[in-house]
């Protein structure tokens, strides 16, 4: 039976991690159903979001093979520092370290009180608001030729707050760029870009921790949902990078609004525990 939920629990990880839904917060509320009926917790989440990270990096691989090889070339002095991909992967440096900071500081917190329901429930409507607004009132003219450091650091910020379920790392980082002027693909392509140290640093760190510890689910599952979510999250990425080129997040701003709103009506009849 873990086996199978696990399972499920790879496939919710895959289809929700790159939309502005929240993975953590899903993977949250699934597991409540579930017929254990637990949290999978914070570090089977953050090892299953390496599947859909990889899934990034096989869907950018050009991308980040160039930022990279680019990036050393201009950090050893063949070619100039202001190379527009060298610039790229400082900025990725640089947006990943405010993520890496507060996560270290609050790390008690993640595991335990950012895990209420309660706390995801309201996430999941306010920053489907700010996702809204920002998608209404954004001028939507700037590229990544235009990203600089400041926005960087912003960029990092909003990343930072989906350490709390509810918030959604790619929701967070997209609202921000937006606000910041940013076309939705431009801000999406660095949004997802932004994610890969943070991500696989966090995954590797929680399935480093977890060693000898007790968990909802085995090692052999953990590994088959993260397996299931990089399948997934390939074919997610795809669909979603079409989907902003040609429409809005409305539908994705509603959705986040309706759970949440179903999600306080759960809990304050005591149809599921926070």
């Amino acid at each position: 039976m873990h086996l199978l939920e696990a399972i499920f629990l790879g496939i919710v990880q895959g289809l929700t991690e790159f939309l502005p839904i929240s993975s953590s917060a899903h993977l949250r509320i699934v597991g409540a159903f579930l017929p254990s009926a637990q949290d999978p917790g914070a570090a089977f989440t953050a090892i299953t979001q390496i599947g859909t990270e990889a899934a990034v990096v096989v869907f950018f691989w050009r991308d980040i093979v160039r930022i990279v090889s680019r990036w050393w070339s201009a950090l050893i002095g063949r070619i100039p520092r202001n190379d527009p991909d060298a610039r790229m992967g400082w900025l990725i440096i640089i947006g990943s370290i405010p993520i890496v900071v507060l996560g270290l500081v609050f790390k008690d917190q993640i595991e335990t009180v950012f895990r209420s329901l309660w706390l995801v429930a309201i996430m999941l409507i306010v920053f489907g608001v700010l996702l809204g607004v920002a998608d209404a009132i954004g001028a939507r003219k700037r590229t990544l030729k235009d990203l600089t450091l400041g926005h960087g650091v912003v960029y990092g910020l909003a990343q930072s707050l989906a350490l709390i379920p509810g918030v959604s790392r790619s929701g967070g980082t997209i609202t921000a760029g937006l606000l910041l002027g940013y076309e939705r693909e431009a801000a999406a392509r660095y949004a997802f870009l932004l994610a890969i140290p943070a991500v696989i640093g966090s995954g590797v760190y929680q399935a480093v921790k977890s060693i000898g510890e007790p968990s909802v689910f085995s090692a052999g599952e953990t590994l088959a949902a993260t397996g299931i979510a990089f399948v997934v999250g390939l074919g997610v990425i795809a669909f979603f990078m079409r989907w902003i080129s040609q429409r809005s997040f409305l539908p994705f701003v509603i959705y986040r609004i309706l759970l949440g709103v179903v999600l306080i009506v759960l809990l304050a009849m005591g149809v599921i525990k926070p």
